[in-house]
């Protein structure tokens, strides 16, 4: 009698467990998607900081005030201070999302427009998916790896078609942001999955601190201080909204739908961030740009279904 209970038992669950799994995944990418929409005003928004900010100031000042926000949630939260393995996993991703991405991409930003920008950035999908492989401990299938591939191909092919073939210093810089925020994005959201993406984002902003007052709070004052409307709306809008907030959902969506899966949304990022400088900037939108667009969306709707196998690391 216990065996068959044990069975029926086993039975009911498998069901459950399956509804239970396709609700995590469709959650990731919500949640995912929401991050990605907030992070795809950062580089309009950046271009606007950048009337009055120099790039040193403005992309490593948006994590000094990010940091404050982020310190009164713990303190108001009372959050234990992390172990020493969440600690050194904290600090890589400080390095690549706090400190790496933004410096690098507002270097890039003083350089080319918004949307050159957008296209180079759009090769962080499958850096993500590699970084997730060799910090997460991810393994895509192969149907992953030829979407994302598609999807990869129509961004270079919309990229040269509109000019952005040549390479240049701000396009190395992109890549170096891109390598930045892959590492952060991998190691952050494995972390996520036993402290919360909110805690991730906000001890990684709190270990930056110290480094970045002495050298940024002073500049980012005076620079403030003669700064447009604009660059204060941009300002405000990185360092609220790109470096804190945007990472609470894009965090979480990485840890519940897994970092290869939900980074695939990342995708759209580039054209949302095209759609936004044309909107705010005034950059120009072609019809490259929307079928690009469409074969990306297709290319990540295919890859979703892809399988993605958990090994340990």
């Amino acid at each position: 009698m216990k065996v068959e209970v044990s069975v029926e038992k086993r039975q009911a669950n498998g069901p459950l467990q399956a509804a239970e799994a396709v609700y995590r995944e469709r959650a990731g990418m919500l949640y995912g998607l929401l991050g990605v929409c907030s992070f795809s005003l950062t580089l309009p928004a950046t271009k606007a900081v950048l009337t009055a900010l120099t790039p040193m100031t403005a992309g490593l000042g948006r994590a000094l005030v990010a940091a404050i926000l982020a310190a009164a949630v713990l303190l108001l939260k009372r959050v234990p201070f992390p172990t020493w393995k969440e600690t050194k996993q904290l600090i890589l991703v400080a390095a690549g999302v706090v400190a790496g991405f933004p410096f690098f991409s507002a270097w890039a930003m003083n350089r080319v427009p918004a949307s050159h920008g957008a296209v180079i950035i759009a090769l962080l999908p499958l850096a993500t998916a590699g970084a997730a492989a060799f910090f997460a401990g991810e393994r895509p299938a192969r149907l992953y790896w030829i979407s994302s591939g598609v999807a990869c191909l129509a961004i270079l092919g919309y990229a040269v078609g509109s000019g952005f073939g040549t390479l240049q210093w701000a396009d190395l810089a992109l890549l170096a942001a891109v390598i930045s925020a892959a590492i952060g994005y991998a190691v952050g959201g494995q972390l996520s999955r036993t402290m919360g993406g909110w805690q991730v984002i906000s001890w990684s902003l709190v270990f930056s601190f110290p480094f970045l007052v002495i050298p940024i709070a002073g500049p980012l004052i005076e620079q403030l201080r003669q700064a447009t409307w604009t660059a204060w709306a941009g300002f405000g809008y990185v360092s609220v909204v790109s470096q804190f907030l945007g990472f609470f959902a894009w965090y979480h969506g990485l840890a519940i739908g897994g970092v290869a899966r939900v980074g695939q949304t990342q995708y759209l990022q580039p054209f949302l961030t095209i759609l936004a400088s044309w909107l705010l900037l005034s950059e120009s939108i072609t019809l490259g740009a929307v079928l690009a667009a469409a074969i990306v969306v297709a290319s990540v709707a295919k890859g979703r279904t892809a399988s993605v196998k958990q090994t340990a690391r």
